[in-house]
């Protein structure tokens, strides 16, 4: 089983890279099964309901996300509605949505999806590893490859998580800080992991926004109004080959520029 994870989709920027090079990647690697952050796909912050549509209708099959799933409030019944949407699972009980979900490839293999976010410099929420044994939990025993966004900000939190489901999942792949790692590795019970899968944009901001808006910022203190930057467009993420028993064989980063 191949599955591609792209790295957050940041804006109409990472929306135009995907939409130019995802299926170079599709066609390359042979890929079964395409993964997304999209957070931060509409307008740098957020996505609402018609760029997710948008993404659906460029190849991803399942999109994970994060602490800013919830900026546009249209979002709230869509993720209700569509299973193929996720939002961290330990969000508490009464959140929209859900963060686990399964999928069945177009060569009959069933995946599971687990969506986590982390707490260590962000929200207060559930503990993700007990949210994570509880989710798993829930998955029939047939299911074998389970790959797990954790999208939080402490590289700490991503790596415990990994050695803490290793040999119980198959992949897990950190998200958030929009910095590709180079850190990839599979730990003795076959789980592959990276710390970061990077950022879908434009390489040339300030971790996807204008660079001078930040820099203002940091010199001055000063509120700024964000803006998403737009040259230098790039697709980030990571390419795993998963065996039929769950443990990833192989994980290779992915760094394209669209031309």
């Amino acid at each position: 089983m191949k599955i591609f994870f792209i790295g957050d989709i940041m804006g109409s920027p990472g929306r135009k890279a995907v939409a130019g090079l995802l299926h170079k990647v599709v066609d390359k690697h042979q890929i079964d099964l395409v993964i997304a952050n999209v957070e931060n796909a509409s307008g740098g912050i957020g996505v609402t309901p018609e760029v997710a549509e948008q993404l659906f209708q460029m190849g991803i099959d399942i999109m994970t996300s994060g602490n800013h799933i919830w900026k546009h409030k249209e979002i709230m019944p869509y993720l209700d509605a569509n299973d193929r949407i996720l939002r961290p699972a330990n969000y508490p009980e009464g959140a929209p949505g859900q963060g686990l979900t399964v999928i069945e490839t177009a060569v009959g293999e069933s995946v599971a999806v687990l969506n986590l976010e982390g707490r260590i410099f962000m929200n207060p929420l559930d503990c993700p590893f007990r949210t994570a044994d509880r989710e798993l939990a829930s998955l029939p025993s047939t299911i074998k490859i389970i790959l797990v966004d954790m999208h939080a900000e402490a590289t700490s939190e991503k790596l415990a998580l990994a050695w803490y489901l290793d040999g119980r999942a198959s992949a897990v792949i950190g998200t958030h800080t929009h910095v590709q790692t180079a850190d990839e590795r599979i730990l003795p019970g076959g789980l592959g992991y990276l710390t970061d899968a990077g950022m879908t944009g434009p390489a040339d901001g300030v971790i996807g926004m204008d660079r001078q808006v930040i820099i203002h910022r940091f010199l001055t203190h000063l509120p700024q109004r964000f803006k998403v930057a737009s040259h230098n467009l790039q697709l980030q993420g990571v390419v795993l080959d998963i065996a039929a028993t769950g443990q990833c064989q192989e994980l290779r980063r992915i760094q394209m520029a669209l031309k």
